[in-house]
């Protein structure tokens, strides 16, 4: 069992992370996580290692830094996710749905199809799918997504 100061640490930063890029787009970079916390960029690094052994995000490879905070990801992708003035990035289309839904805001999630690219876009309106034309499909099961998260 872990540390439980350790895991309170965890979790402050797993919040003030999700706080951050609630509210400015993009999961922040260690150092700016380590401006929003009351740590050192070590202490931040450590933590984010932790959570991603704990398959809570991912990190780039050969790196610290965030590559994704399920919904959010930290580079653009094409599934853009516009709400009240703000554009997020999602890791694909599920994760798209969940961010309007971790924002409790409504939102246009504008993305293509995977198969021929034409335009999708759908609309989240009141907690509520309002329009969408398309057929969501996951190549592999949930189950198996950390396998290799970055390719699912």
């Amino acid at each position: 069992m872990g540390d439980s100061r350790e895991e309170d640490f965890d979790r402050e930063v797993r919040r003030g992370i999700y706080d951050f890029t609630e509210r400015e787009g993009l999961p922040p970079t260690v150092s700016q996580a380590a401006s929003e916390l009351p740590r050192g960029a070590d202490e931040i690094a450590a933590s984010l290692r932790r959570l991603a052994e704990a398959h809570v995000l991912v990190l780039q490879r050969d790196s610290d830094e965030i590559l994704m905070l399920p919904p959010y990801s930290a580079v653009p992708t094409p599934f853009v996710v516009e709400s009240e003035g703000r554009t997020y990035f999602a890791n694909c289309v599920w994760d798209a749905l969940g961010v309007p839904a971790m924002l409790k805001r409504d939102a246009e999630i504008k993305t293509s199809c995977g198969c021929c690219g034409a335009s999708m876009n759908m609309s989240i309106a009141n907690d509520v799918l309002a329009m969408a034309d398309g057929v969501v499909h996951f190549a592999l099961p949930a189950a198996r997504w950390w396998d290799d998260l970055v390719f699912t």
